[in-house]
């Protein structure tokens, strides 16, 4: 595999161990040493001396030849959440919605064309799609992608959009770029974006952003309903007006957060 950066202090080696460790796939058979390498495009030494790397550090545990994660590569994640300080920040006012409610309500961020789940309360509920903490999903398709893609200029959404979805979902409609624009200028003059079986069936979802201290949108929060149980107009008419107050909450403690010294920051984070 050539070098994918020609920036002298890019370290093409701990790129490697990082598209190992994104190349495993959900299932508990974990992958042998050519399924690695194939997945990655290595050579099968170097994959090898990766994955031992890796299992040496905790991240793969490796049983006869088959290898998987461990929950360890979770850390990876959390660090940023928590170095972000959302979950701390957001955790008793997604309790009390989700109280509220009787519904699941998650936090997300964009990374690229896909939004992210970072924070997230859940109600034991069957519904198409499993969500954790990491779950990617186009974020044209998704309330909380819309409110994030709204936030964006013309410049950064041409290039957002630009980049494919590494979701590896197939949304029930994903809206051309003329509807979208059309959404989005909706979602702009409202201050919130709602979905309804567009990611998927059964599952419709409102969403709003969230801010920080300079009004600057860094998050989008929803609240998320089966479609065979709850109405649009119980979603809009019910748990909007509660969502809208969580949201605020959440941003006014995000103000309050940023306006405290960093080093105090990072004391009550």
């Amino acid at each position: 595999m050539p070098r994918r950066d020609a920036d002298p202090d890019f370290i093409e080696s701990i790129a490697r161990g990082f598209d190992v460790i994104k190349a495993f796939e959900p299932g508990p058979t974990g992958m042998s040493l050519s399924d690695v390498a194939t997945a990655t495009g290595l050579a099968r030494p170097t994959a090898r001396r990766i994955l031992r790397t890796l299992e040496a550090l905790g991240y793969v545990r490796s049983v006869e030849g088959r290898h998987t994660l461990t929950p360890r590569v979770l850390e990876l994640g959390l660090t940023y959440v928590q170095s972000m300080g959302l979950w701390d920040t957001a955790r008793p006012h997604l309790e009390q919605l989700v109280t509220q409610t009787h519904e699941s309500s998650s936090i997300a961020q964009l990374d690229g064309s896909d939004i992210v789940y970072v924070a997230r309360v859940s109600v034991p509920k069957i519904i198409a799609l499993a969500v954790h903490i990491g779950t990617r999903f186009p974020a044209p398709a998704t309330s909380l992608g819309k409110v994030l893609l709204a936030d964006l200029s013309p410049e950064q959404l041409d290039r957002t959009l630009a980049e494919p979805s590494r979701s590896g979902v197939e949304a029930r409609h994903l809206p051309a770029r003329a509807e979208l624009e059309g959404i989005l200028r909706d979602v702009r003059a409202k201050g919130w974006a709602a979905t309804d079986e567009q990611l998927a069936r059964g599952v419709r979802s409102v969403a709003v952003p969230l801010r920080n201290g300079d009004g600057r949108v860094v998050a989008a929060v929803n609240v998320t309903v089966h479609a065979a149980e709850t109405s649009m107009d119980t979603l809009l008419g019910s748990h909007l007006p509660l969502l809208l107050r969580t949201a605020a909450d959440i941003s006014a403690d995000f103000a309050a957060r940023d306006a405290l010294p960093l080093s105090t920051a990072r004391t009550v984070s």
